[in-house]
């Protein structure tokens, strides 16, 4: 028997998330079903867990539920969408976007159920289509996925492409993030960001810099024996004199 659906329920009503996290946790094909209260939560739940479907509300502030999907198929392995909202308008949005069921509030148990069916469908065809991806190529394809990032100037958020990314560096309760797009803020330890992010060709070079070594263009010894690492632009980064030499050796594999 497969595994029991893991599921990310999103709108930005209390009331109406309540009622379908409700609905979605007395399904028996489902196991674990977390909420968000907006686009912006959303994503950031969805790059930090494979969510096998996300029942996403589609009119929301800052992110509604349409855009959210767009960047959603962008992921390696996308989850399946089930737009749950009150309005018609956006049938024809979410057929093109490939969404795998449109419910309309309120949700009875009877469509709900239905559309559980096509999640367990999806995944099943999914799971046939393709053998799995070796893990160099399950982390190249992951370059697609995006990073939600606190925009440093204006506010906001902004939908970074972790491919985009130069380094990051320890700046607190956050880590100061530079890349091709600018500087970014984003809430977390560095440590917790290496495990997660070793696998798409981060490395720790120095106690506060992560660095993206497919972005590096060049590595500059310095006379007390550290060097740095050049990136595009004109960035540089300190190494710590312990890592150069695994970092050297790294570089030429």
């Amino acid at each position: 028997m497969s595994p029991g659906l893991r599921v990310l329920a999103v709108d930005d009503e209390p009331e109406a998330l309540q009622d379908l996290a409700r609905l979605l946790r007395g399904h028996a094909a489902v196991a674990t079903v977390d909420t968000a209260g907006s686009g912006p939560e959303a994503l950031a739940c969805a790059t930090r867990a494979r969510y096998d479907a996300i029942f996403l509300d589609v009119r929301m502030p800052e992110l509604d539920g349409v855009e959210l999907a767009r960047v959603l198929g962008h992921f390696a392995m996308p989850p399946a969408v089930v737009f749950v909202t009150a309005h018609e308008s956006a049938a024809v949005q979410a057929f093109e976007l490939r969404a795998v069921d449109y419910l309309l509030k309120p949700v009875g148990r009877k469509r709900l159920d239905e559309a559980v069916g096509r999640v367990l469908g999806a995944r099943a065809e999914a799971a046939t289509a393709l053998p799995a991806p070796a893990p160099a190529a399950a982390a190249a394809e992951h370059d697609n996925d995006v990073v939600p990032v606190d925009n440093v100037r204006g506010g906001g958020t902004r939908l970074l492409p972790r491919a985009s990314i130069y380094y990051l560096q320890a700046y607190g309760d956050y880590v100061r993030i530079v890349g091709e797009d600018g500087r970014f803020l984003l809430r977390g330890r560095l440590a917790d960001i290496e495990r997660r992010w070793e696998p798409f060709g981060f490395v720790r070079v120095h106690r506060q810099y992560l660095v993206n070594l497919r972005r590096a263009v060049e590595v500059r010894p310095q006379l007390n024996g550290t060097a740095v690492l050049r990136f595009p632009g004109g960035h540089e980064v300190p190494i710590a004199r312990r890592q150069v030499g695994e970092l050297r050796r790294r570089l030429a594999s």
